[in-house]
């Protein structure tokens, strides 16, 4: 059966538009990029809402943190790379510091930035907005959840960064499905692996899953949404289970999903654990499927890692 695929991007641009229905604090800063981020839609809706910054990540968030101080909400929206780089200092003195009201957008996440190229592939924004004290970071999975994230980071008091992807990406999550920042959720119970997934990946972790169970691998599938604050307690419950950890990310394994969750379990639960995700390299020019395949973020990528996983002995039951 095949799944629906929509670009995360348009439930953004959707949620935006609903929440600032009844929310006259919504407001929307763009760095010339809206025809992309599909931010137009909301400009078109709320013209007085909505600022054009031009290329310029740094005032960007600079006037979003005033706006904060004046009592708006805003939703500061660039291409990620650019956004987390460029305006790192920004964040980190203006809005993190200063514990403003500010919501930070990251556009063309990981590869579905694609075919625009090495410079514009961003696998190091994660990492960067873990490292900022009060940040809270939210990777959605999918544009269903994508519209919840919005209006959570909305109602959230304090800084937010949301990522965003521009391409489409599966459907894996319904509007019944519970969203709550800071509480990953277990979609899949299992014995002897936990495979723990955040953003699109999900999906490729599902498949995985799948096919390990006609392997005979009994794998339990946790889903990230929010990386700052981590749900440690249920990541820590199913590694106490299993025994064995496998991240799954479309980010560098360095300083994203992969760091937070064995910064977690190295203080509680110390675990076996192998990562899926770029492995440290820059970005390629190509089609968001080469790239995925080229980088190895692949559900066959996920079973490769967790047949890797099992057939080692644990050394640790636990710290405790």
């Amino acid at each position: 059966m095949s799944i629906a695929q929509i670009a995360p991007r348009e439930g953004y641009a959707k949620s935006l538009i609903e929440i600032a229905k009844t929310n006259d604090k919504i407001v929307v800063l763009d760095g010339d990029c809206a025809k992309s981020n599909l931010t137009n839609l909301f400009g078109a809706e709320y013209p007085d809402r909505f600022f054009n910054m031009g290329i310029a990540e740094q005032d960007i968030v600079g006037t979003a943190a005033g706006l904060a101080l004046g009592g708006k909400i805003p939703f500061a929206n660039a291409y990620a790379n650019f956004l987390t780089g460029r305006a790192w200092d920004q964040m980190r003195i203006s809005v993190c510091y200063s514990n403003l009201n500010v919501k930070i957008v990251g556009h063309n996440a990981g590869t579905s930035a694609a075919q625009e190229g090495a410079t514009h592939l961003p696998f190091e924004d994660i990492a960067l907005m873990r490292a900022l004290p009060r940040m809270t970071v939210i990777v959605p999975c999918d544009s269903v959840e994508m519209e919840k994230a919005v209006k959570a980071a909305a109602e959230f008091e304090g800084p937010v960064y949301l990522r965003v992807g521009k391409l489409p990406a599966p459907v894996v999550t319904n509007e019944q499905d519970p969203f709550a920042i800071g509480k990953a959720r277990i979609l899949r119970e299992g014995q002897d692996v936990t495979i723990i997934s955040t953003g699109i990946l999900l999906y490729e972790a599902l498949q995985a899953a799948d096919q390990l169970q006609a392997d005979g691998i009994s794998a339990e599938v946790i889903h990230c949404a929010t990386i700052k604050p981590l749900d440690l307690d249920t990541i820590a419950a199913s590694a106490a289970k299993t025994k064995r950890v496998v991240t799954v990310e479309e980010h560098s394994i360095v300083g994203g999903l992969t760091g937070a969750v064995a910064e977690g379990l190295t203080r509680v639960q110390p675990t076996l654990m192998r990562s899926v995700g770029n492995l440290d390299r820059f970005g390629f020019s190509g089609k968001m499927d080469e790239l995925l395949d080229l980088l190895g973020m692949r559900a066959v990528n996920v079973i490769q890692a967790v047949h890797e996983i099992v057939e080692q002995p644990v050394r640790n039951e636990s710290c405790q």
